[in-house]
């Protein structure tokens, strides 16, 4: 074999042009482009509060936030360059940051690189925004196109009747956008939930003292400063630290993504089982091919895929929440190789969600099907039949006694015809009002309030 070097990791190779977004954020390209925007947004807010005498102008921060937006292959080839003398990433980002200082003619501030900051300063802040811009701006939208679908769905099948199964068994009626609009309203929630977590940040040291910050300048006010610069970042700023920062908003998030998830592989089960059933047809995509040897199938492999993948961001979204809540004393490197992986976590979910929304775009609702699978299961209407009776015999208009027995020995593992329930009811003993909204029934019309349920979606 004489391959040329290969992607490892199949969302870097097959799948690769539909989570390539999350790589401006969290690949080790995009976080050296945040490292390098926490190093001169520092150094620009220290030169802006006049710190040991330094001054800036505005044309001399736009030069160096030129910088940061002009970040491209040629820097992450230069860190790389530093990186392979220093051995220490954070350092080669800071060599980085001073060879453009000297380019730009601002040598006298090269000392207010990396001032008095411990890598965990720039790191945590870094994977702040990364993750924080990950999040809101690709799996976010990609979570939105799925359950603007879903919405639309749910809309369009309202009042479509179909046969439900409680434990896999034929029972009461609903709708088919009803169930639909279940699976909208719970990950309306719990998306909104991700939306509602603050990453935090800390900018305080080598252990969290600021002792450095005060040997050096005691008349700054390090603890305001940090504040001002952590949430000038977008995150939230974090008083009580050791050298690192908690990371428990960042298990936080992870798992909320991981219940979103869950909730989301509980929808492609269903649908996978609705497909099986004959309630959605697949429409064919022209030129593919559903098995190799049996030339009908169209098989279900959106939803397939998305499963897998959400089963495979969750192990790691699950890993990475229980790992980055500890850390040894006052630090330890865990996190370091953990924080890593966090584009493989988000990939997987955003390549699941990309096959969800696909999937689909390639079903339509066969309610022939549904209406006849209604119709092969007319004794669901003994629920009704035994509701209504016991309504009338707490009225005084029946004196049939425990209802529930006499339509449990009726239909209770038995299949009935439309004829033999309609002989049952002609034979009760019971109000002509009630006979004849029991007559009207029929398990396509038992569906009490399903169809308006679907408004709770506004």
């Amino acid at each position: 074999m004489s391959l040329s070097v290969q992607p490892l990791s199949p969302l870097d190779g097959r799948y690769r042009e539909a989570v390539s977004e999350l790589g401006a954020y969290l690949s080790e390209a995009g976080l050296n482009h945040a490292r390098v925007t926490v190093e001169i947004e520092w150094l620009i807010h220290l030169a802006s509060i006049g710190a040991f005498g330094t001054s800036i102008t505005d044309a001399e921060k736009t030069a160096l936030r030129e910088v940061i937006a002009n970040f491209g292959d040629d820097d992450v080839a230069r860190i790389a360059h530093f990186e392979a003398t220093t051995r220490h990433d954070v350092k080669a980002v800071e060599y980085l940051v001073r060879e453009h200082l000297e380019r730009l003619g601002l040598g006298r501030l090269a000392e207010l690189t990396h001032f008095a900051c411990t890598s965990e300063d720039i790191n945590n802040l870094s994977y702040g925004i990364t993750l924080n811009k990950a999040v809101r701006t690709v799996w976010r939208p990609a979570v939105d196109q799925v359950l603007s679908k879903l919405t639309e769905l749910a809309r369009e099948y309202r009042d479509a009747p179909m046969l439900a199964r409680t434990h896999g068994q034929p029972a009461t009626p609903t709708t088919f956008g009803k169930e639909l609009a279940v699976f909208v309203h719970r990950l309306t929630r719990l998306v909104a939930s991700v939306d509602e977590v603050a990453l935090t940040g800390k900018f305080s040291g080598a252990t969290g003292t600021f002792s450095a910050h005060y040997a050096a300048a005691p008349e700054i006010d390090w603890i305001s400063e940090s504040r001002a610069f952590v949430t000038h970042l977008g995150l939230e700023w974090n008083p009580l630290t050791t050298q690192i920062e908690s990371h428990d908003t960042q298990a936080q998030i992870l798992t909320r993504i991981a219940h979103v998830n869950r909730v989301l592989h509980n929808l492609c089960t269903d649908v996978w089982t609705y497909i099986s059933l004959g309630y959605l047809t697949q429409i064919p995509v022209a030129g593919a091919t559903g098995s190799s040897t049996m030339p009908h199938k169209v098989n279900p492999i959106r939803f397939e895929n998305a499963e897998a993948n959400l089963e495979l961001s969750n192990a790691l979204c699950d890993s990475l929440a229980s790992t980055l809540v500890t850390s040894r004393m006052q630090r330890d490197l865990t996190d370091s190789t953990t924080q890593r992986n966090f584009g493989v976590a988000l990939g997987h979910a955003v390549l699941a969600l990309s096959n969800i929304h696909r999937g689909l775009h390639e079903v339509s609702l066969n309610r022939e099907a549904l209406l006849a699978d209604l119709g092969d299961n007319i004794e669901v209407l003994g629920e009704a039949i035994q509701t209504a009776l016991r309504a009338e015999r707490v009225a005084g208009t029946t004196q049939i006694d425990n209802p529930y027995e006499l339509l449990k020995n009726l239909t209770r593992g038995k299949r009935l015809t439309a004829d033999d329930l309609a002989v049952f009811v002609e034979g009760l003993e019971m109000s002509e009002s009630g006979k004849a909204r029991l007559r009207a029934l029929t398990p396509a019309t038992y569906t009490g309030v399903a169809n308006q349920l679907v408004d709770y979606l506004n």
